[in-house]
């Protein structure tokens, strides 16, 4: 009996020489799986995984090297965004910190339901000696590494601990990686010593496979029950989530609201659905939310969530929906998040599901007084967003949202707005007017400050001809400016606009409305009573990011701040623009919160501030309710 040929490889060689042949296809497009692998190496990958990348060469896997593991998953999570989550990186760290610098990038990943591959290296799977250097030595556990710290923030995870185990295994992460309704974070744990271990592998296994990213459509008989509540609401509301960028929906979204005329708000990852100046799209929603959403919000009868989490920023944690008879209709690939809210559902692709639901509503329109409505407030949320965009001096300090204004004036229907932590996110989502799909793109799943620099490169790396902005306040900056490095060594012609505001301007108001007074949130000397609240550090960020590579220009003013955007978008390499913002008069062009979020506040205190906080706090959660 003949055996099937085999080719004998190493571990680490098989598994990125298979990782090279792995593609996705969806509407007959077909694209890498696995495009290229980020890594900083160490003793627990660089035999192994580093020697395999070099043996397979720069063709089969494109190699890119990291300052930070953590910020090589943010950029490989970018990128797989970008690109509607069809193709991803992979990231090899070695052992120890190397390995757990990973945890956050995969919680983000996971959270955001966004593809990335980890390959940390492991202890020795043969135990020659104990412990190794960087091992985790559990009393009780033996098998026990500090990788299983990936296991809760993976949607698939195992450790490799023989060649022959590789095979099934990189066959379930493939899997999981193109799925829609399951993808995340994938962690394959490579023990170093089983990466050098040499097999005989079928070549079967290297050959090209093609993963098809399904479009399920949606059950006859959910679709007819959806219909039914469809046209029996008076005051429909559609949430768009992320899943529709993640689709490609958009345009089919357009074409049921433009049947219907139904009204649509954004969460965060879901802003861009329309274009900003649909007559339909009201902006975002939730406590960082508009006025006129969040309005129509509180009456709707029927919330069409489609493809969204329902966070607790996008229902103000249970306040928002106050109609008695409010219901839900959700459109998602994931089960799980259908049926948030006891809500009807229609399990499916969220293209899919948005031509079927159209065409099944065929001649159906709410009331022409619901559109006027909408309309008028629409309008008069315009008018806002002029003012909190417009400075009455050019000569003067801008404030953030003035900055913000500055920036819109400046930018292209192509450009890519890159944020995630901070005051920042709520003001964009207030404000920004979303030209593209994927302009507006916003980490707020898990808010991870660091972000935006690594994800700029990701979306450099997926389109390199789109004009990519990662915006950042000072405390996101000092998080992580490492990768600046990785711009400036690639010629990646990412922007950074850099916002100076001397400390955590949004945890600082947050803590003054929870009765916190502003503790430990801005960035000053010690004063004599020991408290923060001195004059400002005499850091210089900007010449920070210069030391790193970075062409810079400083802004003082409104003026300056449009002619140094302008310079930076026509720029040919990695360049800053750097603004302090006025601070003191921000709140007169920051519109307020629409609606509430839930902080809890210290049920007792001596401090008044603290007192009163706690007052309005159970005045406020007392909206709160129940969908059943």
């Amino acid at each position: 009996m003949s055996h099937p040929p085999s080719v004998r490889l190493t571990v680490a060689q098989a598994l990125v020489r298979f990782l090279s042949v792995q593609y996705t296809e969806r509407d007959g497009v077909r694209r890498r799986l696995i495009a290229g692998t980020w890594g900083i190496f160490g003793h627990g990958n660089v035999a192994g995984i580093g020697q395999a990348l070099v043996e397979v060469g720069e063709d089969a896997m494109p190699f890119h090297q990291g300052r930070n593991e953590q910020a090589m998953v943010h950029a490989a999570v970018g990128y797989a965004r970008q690109l509607d989550r069809l193709s991803a990186q992979a990231v090899t760290t070695s052992i120890g910190p190397g390995a757990t610098n990973l945890v956050t990038g995969a919680a983000l990943a996971t959270i955001n339901r966004l593809p990335v591959l980890l390959l940390p290296g492991d202890s020795f799977a043969t135990r020659p000696a104990d412990p190794l250097l960087q091992q985790l030595e559990h009393p009780t556990e033996a098998d026990v590494s500090v990788n299983d710290t990936l296991r809760p923030v993976s949607r698939y995870f195992d450790r490799i601990t023989r060649p022959e185990a590789l095979i099934p295994s990189a066959l379930q992460a493939m899997r999981v990686l193109s799925d829609p309704a399951e993808t995340g974070a994938v962690t394959l744990a490579l023990p170093q010593d089983v990466q050098a271990e040499a097999y005989d592998w079928p070549q079967e296994f290297f050959a090209e496979r093609v993963w098809h990213v399904r479009r399920p459509a949606p059950d006859p008989v959910e679709l007819a029950e959806a219909v039914r509540a469809v046209r029996a609401a008076a005051r429909p509301l559609i949430v768009a989530g992320g899943g529709v960028h993640h689709s490609e929906a958009e345009e089919a979204l357009k074409a049921l609201v433009d049947a219907t005329g139904i009204p649509v708000a954004s969460t965060q990852a879901g802003k861009g659905s329309l274009r900003h100046d649909h007559p339909a799209d009201l902006g975002g929603i939730g406590h960082t939310g508009t006025a006129v959403c969040d309005d129509l919000a509180r009456t709707a009868d029927l919330v069409i969530g489609v493809g969204t989490r329902y966070t607790d920023f996008t229902t103000a944690s249970g306040t928002l929906f106050q109609n008695p008879d409010v219901r839900f209709l959700n459109l998602n690939i994931a089960a799980f998040d259908a049926h948030k809210l006891t809500a009807r559902t229609l399990v499916c692709d969220a293209r899919t599901g948005l031509e079927a639901l159209t065409a099944a509503l065929a001649g159906h329109r709410v009331d022409p007084a619901y559109v006027t409505e909408y309309g008028e407030g629409k309008a008069r949320w315009e008018e806002v967003v002029e003012t909190a965009f417009r400075a009455a001096d050019d000569n003067a300090v801008p404030t953030q949202t003035q900055v913000l204004g500055a920036l819109d004036a400046v930018v292209g229907d192509e450009d890519v707005v890159i944020n995630a932590a901070g005051s920042l996110p709520g003001d964009l989502h207030k404000l920004w007017r979303a030209r593209s799909r994927r302009q507006y793109h916003l980490e707020y799943g898990y808010s991870c400050m660091g972000y935006e620099i690594p994800a700029a490169i990701g979306v450099q790396q997926a389109t390199p001809d789109t004009p990519v902005w990662a915006l950042v306040g000072d405390g996101t900056y000092l998080m992580m400016p490492t990768e600046i490095v990785t711009a400036v060594q690639e010629g990646l012609q990412i922007n950074l606009l850099l916002i100076q505001n001397h400390g955590y301007a949004s945890i600082g108001g947050l803590s003054e409305t929870v009765g916190a007074e502003r503790f430990g949130t801005a960035y000053r000397y010690r004063a004599a009573d020991g408290t923060f609240t001195g004059a400002p550090l005499p850091v210089d960020l900007a010449a920070n990011a210069a030391s790193l590579g970075m062409d810079v220009l400083r802004a003082k003013t409104v003026r300056e701040l449009r002619e140094a955007l302008a310079t930076a978008r026509a720029a040919d390499r990695p360049t800053c623009v750097y603004v302090e913002t006025d601070t003191a008069t921000a709140t007169a062009t920051a519109p307020p919160a629409e609606a509430w979020w839930d902080v809890p506040v210290a049920e007792v205190a001596s401090r008044e501030a603290a007192v009163q906080a706690r007052e309005r706090y159970d005045r406020d959660v007392a909206a709160r309710r129940h969908h059943l």
